[in-house]
């Protein structure tokens, strides 16, 4: 009489074979948890940023509460502790709407359009701007108040001529009026320049309290 087997509808287990062991369900969370943190350090360094709009210097195209994405991958981002950059698309250009460093304060983000690029020749006339001898056609600026100044001691209304500094950019706020930008305290360095504004995922209105529909999801330019 055969001996029955103890596994009569598989297969007995070889020797020496591996034992599979699942991990527990604490070690997948924390590997999964650390795993999107590291994605979402790895996407807000070199690729997409969100920031928020806190003043009105770029109204209408920006009001304040609007919140938008930074692409800065644009223009390129640097390897940290090496003098490298990579995934580089292409360079500022002018009307561009560009994220920094504010000069006088690192620790700030501001966020304005590009008028004048390196080697470009800036002034400003009577609230008019002109780059190269050519007026800077903006058709998002606004102004929102009048002269208040003498024209002659005002840098807001007309400054310059401005000749821009290699790998250097001269950018100013849509609204004209209460932007405080280069025509104040000069240009913006390349490295300074974290990228371009690209699109608004929300908007919410403080003084009515709801949110801003038309805006969300559109792109800026």
């Amino acid at each position: 009489m055969q001996a029955q087997t103890e596994f009569p509808h598989e297969e007995a287990p070889l020797k020496n074979e591996p034992i599979i062991k699942r991990k527990s369900i604490v070690r997948e969370y924390a590997e999964s948890i650390i795993i999107a943190i590291l994605l979402a350090l790895v996407i807000r360094t070199y690729l997409v940023q969100a920031f928020k709009i806190p003043s009105g210097s770029m109204e209408d195209t920006l009001a304040i509460g609007d919140h938008l994405l930074v692409a800065k991958f644009i223009y390129g981002t640097k390897i940290p502790f090496v003098d490298k950059t990579m995934i580089k698309v292409r360079d500022p250009r002018r009307a561009d709407v560009i994220v920094f460093e504010y000069p006088e304060d690192p620790s700030k983000d501001f966020i304005k359009r590009v008028v004048g690029l390196p080697g470009d020749v800036v002034e400003g006339k009577d609230k008019k701007v002109f780059v190269n001898g050519k007026q800077f056609e903006n058709p998002h600026e606004i102004h929102k108040e009048k002269d208040i100044i003498p024209k002659e001691m005002n840098p807001r209304d007309t400054f310059g001529p401005v000749t821009v500094p290699p790998n250097s950019y001269f950018v100013m706020g849509d609204n004209r009026d209460r932007s405080y930008d280069s025509r104040f305290w000069g240009v913006v360095t390349r490295d300074k320049i974290k990228g371009l504004a690209f699109i608004k995922y929300w908007s919410w209105d403080r003084e009515k309290f709801r949110p801003r529909l038309g805006n969300i999801g559109k792109l800026i330019n």
